[in-house]
């Protein structure tokens, strides 16, 4: 009668061993079962019914110490770096220490709050350094130095693209240049983290172009917007145009996206304000990764059911006919707090509950048995469904572009996990001054009614300007008011769209009215004075 909570009902099932059907009003015996629970002490409720907890044994897992997670994830890089030269293979040992020292600094430094309520590291983060470190391949990586330089740039994608606030960016900077210092003295890093034009530490899989050979390998740095522009253009010819303007920090992003979507089960959690650019980025990675984008199209009617069966579309191609897809979804489009359950198991597992009954699995079972039988795998129905979940996780790739403006985000985030436990998260900074500039050039450039080059150049250089002396003005209000004013790179273009517009709309304006309207503005000016 969803009167009562699961919790209730297990309960029910821990004291009497049963359940009632509330259609046949009568007692459902459970039997041979038993229940493991797990909590996690530093989220969510820290409640639980006494009735329930007291038929349960329990144990504290605390963080493990340095010497088992040393134990670990040596095992896991000497296995794979045996076949590297021994100079290389050498570093592996540094590197642990290195990353275990690090993590423990990230800990001490960047405090969980209910602001930054994302600011917890675990060994999940630990383990997603390392599975970068495993994707190196012997024939790119020759020197110790640039295994080193792999190691800092999986930590930053790790730890620094959670960070919030440039202040913590520059935390962070300091802790791994102490880390790298200390642990890899005799290479000479220091040109990444100089305070000046610090050097770019790119690492992906397109170092060679879109026809390439993809290896993960470290991107020169004058390749990388020449390879992105190239994409972008090979974008446009086959699909909707997007007028890009990819200044650095775009560029970084998309390499950052790549990055993410490009293992299994990988998932992106992009998080900035609007007009950041997190849809059109993700949907160019996808590009480069070769991957089908697609996005749910709401509307009033749109339901749990309409999402039910856009995941079964999802899923048949991913997972029967084997195409990679990545499924775009930002926070508009979600109309129904429902929707997350879903995306919550998709994230999480792979293997949504209640998604298909049981004779369309037996359907899916059917379908796939064959290329089971292939790989040299017993076809059981368990192992065909096992088979088809794998292939889902392969590929099929989330990114959720969220807004940090307001409450909705922590609210989902606690409710649902998921969202940032079991995705990488990409959190979009303020645009900065030369991405402001460019754009800017880039669209008033072209507007001919501004006539001489110096008058263009002072428009260009103005707009920037303006946006960041009413950046500086929101941040008062704020300190003075408590009044938030969101100076966001969306309302930047709706500037320059609005300035634009308005330059075409007045050229059709002769010089006698530009003369009538500026003489009605002095004699009303004349008049006001006169009063």
């Amino acid at each position: 009668y969803n009167t009562q909570t699961a919790i209730a009902l297990l309960r029910q099932h821990a004291d009497y061993g049963h359940w009632y059907d509330i259609h046949k009003l009568q007692p459902k015996d459970i039997s041979n079962t038993q229940t493991i629970a797990a909590m996690n002490p530093s989220a969510g409720s820290f409640y639980v019914n006494p009735r329930y907890q007291r038929h349960f044994w329990t144990c504290a897992v605390p963080f493990p110490e340095a010497n088992s997670l040393f134990l670990i994830y040596s095992t896991f890089l000497n296995g794979h770096f045996k076949k590297f030269k021994p100079n290389v293979l050498e570093q592996c040992a540094h590197i642990i220490k290195a990353a275990l020292q690090l993590h423990g600094e990230i800990i001490k430094k960047f405090r969980k709050t209910a602001i930054n309520f994302h600011y917890e590291f675990n060994i999940r983060h630990l383990s997603q350094i390392f599975q970068g470190l495993l994707l190196a391949q012997p024939q790119q990586f020759q020197d110790p130095e640039k295994l080193v330089r792999l190691w800092i740039h999986e930590s930053e994608r790790i730890y620094g693209d959670r960070l919030v606030l440039p202040e913590n960016l520059v935390d962070y900077k300091g802790i791994i240049a102490d880390a790298v210092k200390k642990g890899f003295s005799k290479f000479n890093m220091s040109r990444f983290f100089q305070a000046n034009n610090p050097e770019s530490l790119i690492f992906c899989n397109f170092t060679q172009g879109l026809a390439g050979e993809r290896n993960y390998d470290q991107m020169p740095g004058d390749k990388l917007s020449f390879y992105i522009v190239e994409a972008l253009k090979e974008y446009n010819e086959n699909y909707a145009n997007m007028d890009l303007v990819l200044f650095e920090d775009a560029l970084k992003h998309v390499c950052r996206i790549t990055r993410i979507i490009s293992s299994p089960s990988g998932h992106a959690l992009l998080v900035g304000v609007g007009g950041s650019g997190k849809q059109s980025l993700t949907r160019l990675a996808a590009f480069i990764c070769g991957y089908t984008t697609f996005s749910i199209t709401i509307s009033q009617s749109y339901n749990k059911n309409d999402l039910k069966t856009d995941l079964q579309n999802l899923y048949q191609k991913t997972g029967v006919k084997d195409e990679g897809i990545l499924f775009l979804m930002t926070d508009s489009q979600i109309t129904k707090e429902e929707f997350l359950v879903y995306i919550n198991d998709l994230l999480s597992s792979g293997e949504i509950a209640e998604l298909y009954t049981n004779d369309e699995k037996d359907a899916i079972v059917n379908q796939i048995r064959g290329k089971v039988k292939a790989e040299g795998i017993p076809d059981t129905k368990e192992n065909c469904w096992n088979w088809f979940i794998n292939k889902v996780k392969t590929n099929l790739h989330m990114a959720l572009c969220f807004s940090p403006v307001g409450e909705s985000f922590r609210r989902r985030a606690r409710q649902f996990p998921a969202l940032v436990n079991c995705t990488v998260i990409d959190w979009f900074q303020p645009w900065p001054q030369d991405a402001l500039l460019s754009v800017s050039d880039n669209f008033i450039k072209n507007i001919e009614a501004l006539g001489e080059p110096e008058v263009v150049n002072a428009v260009v250089k103005f707009m920037p300007f303006s946006f960041q002396i009413v950046d500086n003005a929101s941040k008062q209000m704020l300190e003075q008011e408590r009044r938030y004013i969101y100076t966001t790179p969306k309302s930047f273009l709706e500037l320059i769209k609005l300035f634009t517009s308005m330059s075409v709309s007045y050229t059709h304006l002769t010089l006698p009215t530009i003369y009538s309207v500026q003489i009605s503005v002095v004699a009303v000016s004349l008049k006001k004075k006169n009063k």
